[in-house]
């Protein structure tokens, strides 16, 4: 048993010395504030800069590829995103509370919270 829990420790130091990772655990994710919108970056965390509570638009800067939305607003408020900043061109409101599927961000620059 010993052996085998060294070969793994030994997996996992050249794996981490050559670059690669895995996608986070479950436990690796972050959690998205209660009252708020969160924009999930690749491996899982949340920047603050992601993080969103106030109604109205907040521009985003570098948030590209498909990442996670995650609505934890309560009351049944709602976002947007839009391609244009300062709300601009914006999606119909979505309302469903938790993580969304991977959406491509790339055209996004803002996101509209909405009561």
């Amino acid at each position: 048993m010993r052996k085998l829990a060294a070969t793994a420790a030994g997996m996992a130091l050249a794996l981490g010395t050559l670059g690669l990772t895995t996608a986070p655990s479950a436990s690796a994710v972050t959690p998205c504030p209660s009252g708020a919108v969160c924009i999930r970056e690749t491996n899982g965390s949340i920047l603050n800069r992601n993080i969103f509570y106030s109604y109205g638009a907040h521009n985003l800067s570098n948030v590209t590829g498909n990442r996670v939305l995650v609505n934890n607003q309560t009351g049944g408020a709602g976002f947007r995103v839009c391609y244009d900043y300062n709300g601009g061109r914006c999606s119909d409101v979505m309302r469903g509370v938790g993580e969304s599927a991977p959406y491509n961000m790339t055209p996004i620059n803002s996101i509209v919270l909405v009561p």
